[in-house]
């Protein structure tokens, strides 16, 4: 599959394409790559997206174990190869155990799940499969998260699914990567 959006050399970037990428790479990611190597063709839209992802992966109310908990799920839900690539081995580093990781990559409810896990787990597959939260597991959210842990996970949800949604449509290239593929 030939990816539609790759990489534009810097020198070739527009002074607007040159400032927005500079931002990241000076930031925390160290380097364009992944969703942004397609969102430089907009450089105003990719300095709003990875400003809240830079807040979203690196500093959400709910702490970094689960918000990668969160995009591998959503990763998943949208069979998106380069978010998982990337956040699989940061998972795991992050203490996800590997029979979580698994599971969540066959779309199955992990077993085992602590029970931050489980809540964030359960609330994202809520999102994304039934485009709603009932009362019961917003409830739990909330009590165990806070309504700024709440509004967290929500965004994690709608940003990673915006960047699969970039990347799918742009068929951005899988990096290198030591985590295991996505099943088909």
């Amino acid at each position: 599959m030939t990816d539609r959006l790759g990489p534009i050399p810097f020198a070739q970037m527009s002074a607007a394409q040159q400032v927005a990428a500079q931002a990241v790479i000076d930031g925390p990611r160290g380097a364009l790559y992944g969703p942004f190597v397609p969102l430089i063709r907009s450089p105003e839209l990719m300095q709003a997206a990875q400003s809240m992802g830079e807040y979203l992966r690196y500093r959400s109310a709910i702490g970094t174990r689960l918000s990668e908990l969160a995009i591998l799920v959503t990763a998943r839900q949208w069979s998106q190869p380069v978010e998982w690539a990337i956040h699989e081995p940061i998972a795991r580093q992050c203490g996800i155990a590997p029979a979580l990781i698994e599971a969540i990559a066959a779309r199955r409810r992990p077993d085992g799940m602590a029970e931050d896990e489980a809540l964030v787990h359960d609330f994202c597959i809520s999102l994304h499969q039934r485009q709603r939260v009932d009362d019961g597991l917003y409830a739990a959210a909330l009590a165990r998260f806070g309504e700024h842990g709440v509004v967290d996970l929500i965004g994690l949800n709608g940003y990673y699914t915006f960047l699969a949604m970039v990347m799918n449509a742009a068929r951005t290239a899988v990096p290198v990567s030591s985590a295991t593929p996505l099943p088909d």
